[in-house]
């Protein structure tokens, strides 16, 4: 790298520190310079990049296009270096690993397994934070998430964990004797969807199919479904690898399946340096993954 072409790292600290508390008066506290300093070192970046990074807004400065591309990616490399500092440090050791996944896949694949990692490591903390929502992964925030998807989430790592296919199912004791051969024969039957996603109306028009009447579908939330589907209440889609041993013991049944490129459960992580216990979870995750 040519550090002669470098920016002041002043300035870009300077920056970095006003877009994120959005005032200068706060900027300047959070680094110990007054405020005027604050607008300096800005102005002073401007003129050594020759583009403008901050507009006016009545009373408020706020980032240009480029200011914002400025920002995210200093963002991005501060939170890269203080990871690395606290992981050479010990700093951030003690802190709680935060895992985020959706409620579907923490009650039926992660929580029977979580024990076996706690006995293996008795001395990490684990927050889980079970929800649909696309959680953002900031640091000292959710350190890890486990994602359904085709693993495709810009500014962040994924790899894929676990493949699936993409199943329709429903308990024996709802079809009694149905015959079900093709999408249409379904529309007779109780639904059961996810809250937030319109999963049935597209897999069903996706096939031609008109969606079920509204007062033929039940909203529920992701692990409901599957205790939902288990008793017989409807008929739903969902990842196969979280009903493989519903499957297996004949408590469901898959009357339509269908395999997707990419598609499956992601081990997504910030880029940059994993604190040990990040690096501990990971590690576990992969083998019980494989196995």
């Amino acid at each position: 790298m040519d550090w002669r072409r470098f920016p002041s790292l002043g300035a870009l600290r300077a920056f970095a520190a006003l877009v994120d508390t959005g005032s200068f008066a706060k900027a300047g506290a959070m680094l110990n310079v007054s405020h005027a300093a604050i607008s300096q070192r800005v102005r002073a970046l401007e003129d050594e990049l020759g583009v403008a990074l901050l507009r006016r807004e009545g009373r408020r400065s706020v980032p240009t296009p480029e200011g914002a591309r400025l920002a995210a990616a200093l963002e991005a490399a501060f939170g890269d270096i203080r990871r690395a500092v606290d992981e050479l440090t010990g700093a951030d050791a003690s802190r709680a690993l935060q895992i985020s996944t959706t409620p579907a896949f923490a009650m039926s694949w992660l929580m029977p397994r979580l024990s076996e990692f706690r006995h293996d490591h008795p001395d990490a903390e684990l927050m889980l934070n079970p929800t649909s929502d696309l959680v953002e992964l900031t640091p000292g925030g959710i350190d890890v998430a486990i994602r359904y998807g085709t693993g495709h989430w810009r500014g962040l790592d994924a790899e894929l964990l676990l493949p699936t296919t993409y199943v329709l199912v429903a308990a024996p004791s709802l079809l009694m004797g149905r015959r079900v051969t093709e999408p249409r024969d379904i529309l007779g039957l109780p639904w059961l969807q996810e809250i937030g996603t319109s999963e049935m109306s597209t897999w069903l028009r996706d096939r031609g199919v008109i969606a079920p009447k509204k007062e033929d579908v039940t909203h529920l939330p992701g692990h409901l479904i599957l205790e939902g589907l288990r008793s017989g209440d409807g008929v739903s889609v969902t990842a196969r690898v979280l009903l493989e041993r519903d499957l297996a013991e004949g408590r469901l049944v898959v009357l339509f399946e269908d395999a997707l490129p990419d598609l499956g459960y992601y081990l997504v992580t910030r880029p940059g340096v994993m604190r040990k216990p990040l690096k501990e979870f990971v590690v576990w995750l992969r083998q019980h993954a494989r196995g």
